[in-house]
């Protein structure tokens, strides 16, 4: 690697590290923000500065304004990841073994939880609704899978797990209860209410004989927070206005009010445009003129299972970001989009790769879409090419998320 290179995977493994859940990732991405000079805004009504940041629960929209009436580049991602997330009774009594009782949110790799050492985060709120953010120091929590002396035909029929029989963590086998615990853990006396999420406490790691990997937790869809954060950064183009939103809840379905379906980027740019004076007809000229780059990692092309790609459209890990496409709209990229982030791409230098799901085998979605929807603005898909979407510890190319870093800032002044 470059040396360039280097200080761009040191500085997104460590975000990986300290982001096991959304509010960590936009606690995160809010402290660096305000190192490169942005300000956090809590009421709208109080007006959008030139350089912003607004945070809803596990959601953030930070922006770095242009001239008044310039046209958008607006970088969306998202903060969640498939996770095992602890029920709000807790507490499980096993034989001679005390558990925690989960509900498995989105699409999760059940078979990559197993044995692993398990931290427990997330955040508590007080009676009075004050919000307080927590982590083990280490792994409290296991799942261990069954002896293969007693599943004998595991290897020849496959590993098949309940959902809510065999996911149930083990985390000890003294008594405590979770709450008394987790008081402990955040300093909180009284708790009122809790979100904790399950987390692999396995650092982030450069792999390969040639450094040429990366493998972490969280990758799907960190990696692109951590790229638009990056470009944003960098934005300091007056003829273009640049946003990044980071929104909660994709691997759900985005319906939520932190949700990529919910209001809160149509309210800024709302408030954006109500600041510089711009009436109905201004605001759908400037949205005409505006783009944006929805990133969420693409699967690349798996080594020991070729035949589940699309052969002309399969993506390589280390050869640049993948532009992403479905005529059945899973993907907003249309032919115009995809042809103005091409020429991006070429201009810059940056590689550039084109994804697309084999018919018998349709590919999830993203807030592509759903952004372009809600705002009636051309979006564009894209992502970093990665191998076990959605299980507990994914790999992706080291040089990557550095191209995509490259990529957004490109489209942030284009």
């Amino acid at each position: 690697m470059t040396a360039t290179a280097d200080v761009q995977i040191s500085s997104l493994m460590r975000f990986l590290d300290a982001s096991p859940t959304p509010f960590h990732a936009v606690r995160q991405t809010t402290e660096r923000l305000v190192a490169a000079g942005h300000t956090v805004v809590t009421h709208l009504a109080d007006g959008v500065g030139p350089k912003g940041i607004f945070v809803a629960d596990g959601t953030l929209i930070a922006w770095s304004l242009g001239d008044a009436g310039a046209p958008l580049r607006i970088l969306g991602a998202h903060t969640d990841s498939p996770n095992l997330r602890v029920q709000p009774v807790a507490d499980l009594a096993g034989p001679h073994a005390y558990q925690l009782g989960i509900e498995i949110y989105g699409g999760v790799l059940l078979n990559s939880w197993l044995d692993r050492d398990l931290g427990v985060a997330g955040r508590v709120v007080s009676p009075d609704g004050d919000v307080t953010l927590f982590r083990s120091d280490g792994p409290v929590a296991r799942i261990p899978q069954l002896a293969i002396h007693l599943d004998r035909e595991i290897n020849e029929r496959g590993l098949l797990l309940d959902k809510q029989a065999h996911m149930m963590p083990v985390w000890g086998t003294s008594k405590t209860t979770f709450r008394e615990w987790l008081s402990g853990v955040s300093g909180v006396g009284q708790i009122a209410a809790y979100d904790a999420h399950l987390f692999d406490v396995t650092p982030a790691a450069v792999v390969g004989h040639d450094s040429s990997l990366l493998a972490s937790a969280r990758l799907d869809n960190l990696v692109s927070c951590w790229a638009a954060t990056e470009a944003l950064v960098s934005h300091s183009d007056r003829q273009t206005t640049a946003i990044v939103v980071l929104n909660d809840h994709e691997e759900v379905g985005s319906s939520s009010a932190t949700g990529a379906a919910g209001p809160l980027l149509s309210d800024l740019i709302a408030a954006l445009c109500e600041q510089e004076g711009l009436g109905a007809g201004a605001r759908r000229d400037r949205m005409g003129q505006s783009w944006c780059l929805s990133a969420d990692n693409a699967h690349g092309i798996h080594p020991n299972y070729p035949e589940r790609h699309e052969p002309r459209h399969a993506p390589r890990l280390n050869e640049g970001p993948a532009l992403k496409l479905n005529g059945n709209q899973r993907y907003a990229t249309s032919a115009r989009g995809a042809a103005h982030l091409n020429r991006i791409a070429e201009e810059s230098g940056i590689p550039l790769q084109t994804f697309v799901s084999r018919n018998n085998m349709p590919c999830g979605s993203t807030i592509g879409p759903i952004t372009a929807t809600v705002l009636g603005i051309e979006a564009t898909d894209i992502g970093v090419p990665q191998w076990a979407m959605h299980s507990a510890r994914e790999t992706c190319g080291a040089h990557d998320p550095g191209h995509l870093a490259g990529l957004m800032s490109a489209f942030l002044h284009r």
